[in-house]
């Protein structure tokens, strides 16, 4: 759940903003109208007179961190009926990235509904603005296919689709009363733009995806590099692992895999053509028993790497030799190098 400011304030009560409370499971969605600077008492009460009232408790109730959410009553009445808060890490919103992305959708949703300028006026004269057509919104919403389960979200909490007014009120009926057409008309038309403010989102965000994100053929007989994050008989620290290993050749292909996990193996020059390859010559290492004399003192020091493994060096001035006689030496061919660092370092803090 998670709060949304509109643009303009509607409704005799001048609401200027929405609570979206959206199913985990159904992906079903409820738009309650309210005001941004209400207290924790009058979100918990609009919380339990729109959703407790008609679908019950919830086991889990994900949202950011607004004060409301962590006030001290909001807190202790989920405690005393057993319900799991759960908050987005600071400075982290995307804690949740399902939730996120779904809430993201229907607030540009929301907003470009609730900017569309439709008015209604009643028999009595007054206007109303988008509060009076939200539930038109929230309908169309819960009455489109959604994308991750193939089914409209009222399908999957009902069990059947709702029908929808604007299918079933005929032209008979819409002139038993003078304002009735109008409300039908203004209804359909409101329907109309919440369908299609729908469509835009959805397609929107298919293209921001695609933007981004290349979908993978792997065929057999191409070389992949396969990720080790699930690999559990790997030795050595975690931190010091290849992120990918291989290359390895696909033989057979499996139905359902993720393709984070796989990435397709660029040859190299030096694999196309391994006469070119080269041997980097190892850089010169000086034993101290070779050296001119016993070491004075470390200049500084280096990491290379050597023979596939990172190995730590020290350019050290020998004793009675002058700094053209200076050479890198390993670590540990140095006698009582941690007395020669600690040396070092007093030197540079003086």
């Amino acid at each position: 759940m998670d709060w949304v400011k509109v643009l303009v304030p509607g409704g005799k009560e001048n609401y200027n903003s929405f609570l979206i409370i959206v199913h985990r499971f159904s992906k079903s969605m409820r738009c309650l109208t309210c005001h941004k600077e209400g207290t924790a008492m009058d979100t918990a009460l609009l919380f339990w007179n729109n959703h407790i009232s008609t679908c019950g408790v919830p086991k889990v109730i994900l949202s950011d961190r607004d004060p409301k959410f962590t006030s001290e009553i909001w807190t202790k009445l989920y405690k005393i009926l057993r319900t799991k808060l759960a908050f987005s890490t600071d400075y982290h919103p995307q804690t949740d990235g399902l939730a996120e992305r779904m809430i993201q959708t229907i607030e540009d949703i929301l907003r470009s509904f609730c900017t569309s300028g439709m008015e209604y006026k009643d028999h009595e004269g007054y206007t109303h603005d988008w509060v009076t057509l939200v539930p038109a919104f929230q309908l169309a919403y819960n009455t489109s296919q959604h994308s991750t389960t193939g089914k409209t979200p009222a399908l999957v909490e009902k069990g059947w689709n709702p029908l929808l007014p604007v299918d079933h009120l005929t032209k008979n009926l819409l002139t038993i009363h003078p304002k009735a057409k109008d409300f039908h008309d203004l209804w359909k038309k409101a329907f109309d733009i919440a369908t299609k403010c729908i469509a835009e989102a959805k397609e929107y965000n298919k293209k921001r995806w695609d933007k981004t994100h290349m979908e993978r053929d792997f065929k057999e007989g191409d070389q992949v590099l396969v990720s080790t994050l699930n690999f559990n008989n790997l030795k050595g620290p975690k931190k010091m692992r290849d992120s990918f290993v291989g290359p390895l050749t696909i033989i057979r292909k499996h139905p359902v895999l993720p393709v984070c996990l796989v990435k397709p193996y660029v040859q190299t020059e030096e694999d196309k053509l391994p006469s070119r390859r080269r041997n980097p010559t190892p850089p010169e290492i000086v034993e101290v028993e070779n050296s001119p004399g016993p070491v004075s003192e470390i200049i500084r020091a280096r990491k290379i790497r050597l023979n596939g493994k990172d190995q730590r060096q020290y350019l050290v001035r020998f004793k009675n030799q002058t700094a053209d006689k200076d050479k890198w030496v390993a670590e540990y061919a140095i006698p009582d190098v941690n007395l020669h660092l600690r040396r070092c370092r007093a030197s540079k803090r003086t």
